[in-house]
């Protein structure tokens, strides 16, 4: 006999899980209980978003599904911001919710929320668990559902009083993955386009990749001198200094990229949707027919044709796809090498920062020196703004698993992903970039980072305003600032309060300096850099988009 509190953490051990994430509640005391009897790692975070956030990271950096635990109504409401990432992102997760107990359910007891009706929206599958005997078939469902297809969130609602329930039933077993293999029909059909065309490229997105597959498509693209760009917050896919590397498809495109996906006569999408960001509102590939030959290779048939209607479909992950290249090579020498390399001469000029900028603070000169002086592998997270556009442009992923980014647009994200990514890889480095609204929306688990001792450095942009409203503010209605300016505190002083160390940097030249230190104080730190609101962008400042420029 078993309560259902110990089958819930019986089921988490028969899945492989080493850690979770959870903000606690008396709904789920006795899962709780149960995980002070294993080996399973347990983060006690400072909010649920934040929670769920962690949670997310650690399925985007493994391909395994990160578990949150979180309480009734409040805790579950706050946790959907993470959520709502893990959908949009495609990112296998699994958030367990206490529950208020069965006899009191549609009477809108305390904190009762009905997640069914909830979190349908933002959730691949929404379930309830009322008989603890079926808690390792709900829970092995759940693991199968998150990482199946197209990854996603799963949220289990437990009853309070079931999770007490002491009952006898099976024996959680592992979930099963379901994969689906190209057909070799569909990877002849491939090669002939490939052999057909004069302008291919590859554009990499998605989830369900590995090292292997990482490594493999890069030998793939090298046998066929194919031109290679990566989706919106997909960076880490490719070598960003490798020959055939073009650039990323995302938000403030290089013109010449974007051309060149215009003009493609053959364009390969492997693993991603080319969603709105990505694509510039649709406009890079027209939906439904696009004007390019496309081929559209995913692992979730409902996707294949829901936006863009594709050449040729191949229902496939990453993974299993890239392994079925191995039989495809060139009949001869592809008639594009020139063009591949010179869309990586003009990648290479797009991300090489600018030096000058207005203010005492220049942030290309940061970039730069971030370049030379962190590791191929550190870890770089970041939550929206235009501050991120700093790390996209300018910062070259060289690694895979080295980016912990949303590609919904959350802003939050970066801090509460810093502290899963180095509880997760606690040997390398991890560089958090946020914005000054960005952090102090999930600031606090800076003290998450602090009690476990995971020294995260976190560079904080901070240009006293929301930077991406305000940019749009001053185009829409130039001169009219509206809700858009804010007030900080000293974000050093902060981090020193919380048990971590902080530097202040006024000056460019003083973010060298600085950046040192805290990488040798050993502890969790902030870097405040405070930057000119008019350095809006690389390329603009505030007033040249109120002026109209």
């Amino acid at each position: 006999m078993k309560t259902g509190g110990q089958l819930i953490v019986d089921a988490l051990v028969a899945n492989g899980v080493k850690r979770i994430a959870c903000v606690p509640g008396e709904s789920y005391l006795a899962v709780l209980d149960a995980l002070h009897d294993t080996d399973i790692d347990v983060l006690v975070c400072r909010q649920e978003g934040g929670a769920a956030m962690m949670a997310d990271c650690w399925g985007r950096l493994t391909g395994e599904p990160g578990i949150c635990m979180v309480t009734r109504g409040p805790g579950a409401t706050n946790a959907s911001a993470g959520l709502h990432i893990a959908r949009q992102d495609s990112i296998p997760m699994i958030l367990f919710i206490g529950q208020v107990q069965r006899d009191a359910r549609e009477r809108e007891a305390f904190q009762e929320v009905e997640y069914r009706r909830a979190f349908t929206e933002v959730a691949k599958w929404v379930a309830e668990i009322d008989d603890a005997r079926r808690i390792p078939e709900f829970v092995t469902r759940a693991f199968a559902v998150a990482t199946s297809g197209r990854p996603g969130p799963v949220v289990l609602a437990l009853p309070e009083d079931m999770l007490r329930d002491a009952v006898e039933t099976v024996d959680a077993k592992a979930y099963m993955p379901v994969e689906a293999h190209p057909g070799p029909k569909q990877m002849a059909e491939l090669a002939a386009l490939l052999e057909k065309a004069d302008r291919p490229l590859v554009i990499l997105g998605g989830t369900r990749w590995s090292q292997k597959s990482v490594t493999d498509f890069t030998a793939f693209a090298e046998r066929w001198s194919l031109p290679v760009s990566c989706s919106f917050r997909r960076q880490m896919l490719f070598d960003h200094l490798h020959p055939n590397y073009a650039g990323d498809s995302g938000i403030g495109i290089n013109p010449v990229l974007g051309k060149e996906i215009r003009e493609a006569d053959l364009l390969v999408l492997l693993g991603g949707r080319y969603s709105e960001m990505p694509s510039s509102t649709y406009s890079l590939l027209q939906s439904p027919y696009p004007q390019q030959t496309l081929v559209h290779v995913y692992p979730d048939p409902s996707e294949l044709g829901r936006v863009y209607r594709p050449d040729l479909a191949i229902c496939a992950a990453p993974d299993d796809f890239v392994a079925a290249l191995d039989d495809l090579d060139p009949k001869g020498a592809p008639r594009w090498a020139a063009r591949t390399a010179a869309m990586h001469d003009a990648y290479l000029k797009w991300s090489t920062p600018s030096m000058v900028g207005p203010g005492d603070v220049q942030m290309g000169p940061i970039m730069a020196w971030i370049e030379e002086n962190t590791p191929k592998d550190t870890i770089f997270s970041n939550g929206a703004g235009n501050y991120a556009t700093w790390v996209h442009r300018f910062h070259r992923f060289r690694r895979f698993a080295t980016q912990a980014a949303p590609t919904s647009g959350s802003m939050g994200y970066g801090l509460p992903a810093a502290v899963a990514a180095k509880q997760l890889f606690p040997e390398r480095e991890v560089v958090c970039f946020a914005g000054d609204g960005c952090f102090m929306m999930h600031g606090q688990e800076f003290a998450t980072a602090v009690r476990y001792g995971l020294p995260i450095i976190t560079v904080v942009v901070n240009n006293g305003i929301y930077g991406t409203i305000r940019m749009h503010q001053e185009r829409e209605y130039p001169g009219r600032v509206s809700a858009t300016d804010l007030t900080n505190p000293d974000f050093a002083a902060l981090a020193v309060a919380y048990g971590g160390h902080g530097e202040t940097v006024e000056k460019t030249e003083d973010f060298a300096p600085a950046f040192l230190r805290a990488r040798a104080s050993g502890k969790p730190a902030i870097i405040e850099v405070k930057l000119d609101p008019e350095a809006i962008t690389p390329m603009r400042t505030l007033s040249d988009i109120r002026g109209g420029k």
